[in-house]
């Protein structure tokens, strides 16, 4: 029998992997998660994992090292490892940075040591378009292009995702990479962009929008539903090579007023906004871009459109305005 573990299950996109795996696969699934800020059992009860025959919770925070006790109750070593535990919100992180290098940084390389003394078919670190800082017009990164980290979350996954390329090259951990775009989908935490946009909107609500210095135009994003992503994490997992990156990309570059303005649209509701200029956050992108001809030579493509998962996702919220994944 397959066995996977993910890291960050009970999180947003942690979930959607989950529940990508428990449709397309047979394998058993052990999810570890500290259930703070990100991580959420709703999410998986909502999904029907937490109580499903083919998965196993363990509660462990990853600035620890795994105990001897822990490893025992995970078992044989694991086929694949999905990496995905992390502290992700650029606000917090300016904040707080030295909780981010705690839980991003310290948190990868217990997990990478416990994978380099256990074993395992293949590790698959997380990682994000961040990395790159700021997208000039009209480019976009490939997986090895260099690093420009413009605040102090992106600066962390940079640092994890060095370690796992060190621990592939030391220690012949078979480490794969990915870096994705802004990922969108149901069960969202509410700090993030879109579920903000979609309750402002539903209250009448001013919209902060960030933007460039002038406050004449918004930051553009590629956004991509978390199934996509979930589906190109199952792609990779099966075909990429150990030692490689692969960037997932979604379908298209949306400018973020004019993506709050369709929410708006699709909600039947009157967008109020005002661009908040980048003195509000300190190191704010204006547009971060990827190269995904990689994957997409390899045979993967996004499985919807992104306004079919935009509609998606607004409807959701608006049924599960008071859901308890919050």
């Amino acid at each position: 029998m397959t066995r996977a573990l993910i890291t960050g299950g009970a999180g947003f996109i942690g979930h959607h992997i989950v529940a990508d795996l428990l449709t397309n696969t047979s394998w058993d699934l052990t999810l570890i998660d500290r259930l703070d800020v990100s991580g959420n059992l709703n999410r998986l009860a909502d999904i029907g994992a937490a109580k499903h025959p083919r998965v196993k919770f363990f509660y462990h925070n990853l600035r620890a090292a795994l105990s001897g006790q822990l490893i025992n109750q995970l078992g044989a070593p694991f086929d694949y490892i999905i990496h995905l535990a992390a502290a992700t919100h650029v606000d917090r992180a300016i904040q707080d940075p030295v909780s981010f290098v705690e839980d991003n940084v310290l948190g990868s390389c217990h997990l990478l040591n416990y994978a380099r003394n256990v074993g395992c078919g293949r590790f698959l670190y997380f990682s994000t378009d961040e990395v790159f800082g700021s997208a000039p017009p009209g480019v976009a990164y490939k997986e090895w292009d260099r690093y420009k980290s413009t605040n102090p979350y992106s600066a962390t996954k940079a640092g994890a995702e060095e370690l796992a390329v060190a621990f592939h090259n030391t220690y012949g951990v078979p480490t794969l990479i990915t870096h994705t775009m802004n990922v969108f989908g149901e069960r969202q935490h509410p700090e993030k962009y879109i579920p903000t946009a979609i309750r402002k909107i539903m209250t009448d609500e001013t919209l902060p929008i960030f933007s460039n210095h002038e406050r004449t135009r918004a930051g553009t994003r590629f956004y991509i539903h978390a199934s996509a992503v979930a589906s190109a994490v199952r792609f990779v997992l099966a075909n990429g090579v150990p030692g490689e990156k692969y960037n997932i990309v979604g379908e298209r570059e949306i400018d973020n007023l004019w993506l709050a303005g369709r929410i708006a649209e699709i909600m039947g509701c009157d967008l109020h906004y005002e661009f908040t200029g980048d003195a509000v956050r300190p190191g704010h992108d204006m547009r971060y871009a990827l190269d995904g001809s990689l994957l997409a030579s390899m045979g993967w493509a996004p499985p919807d459109t992104m306004d079919q998962s935009l509609v998606q996702t607004v409807e959701w919220f608006m049924d599960n305005d008071n859901a308890g994944w919050r």
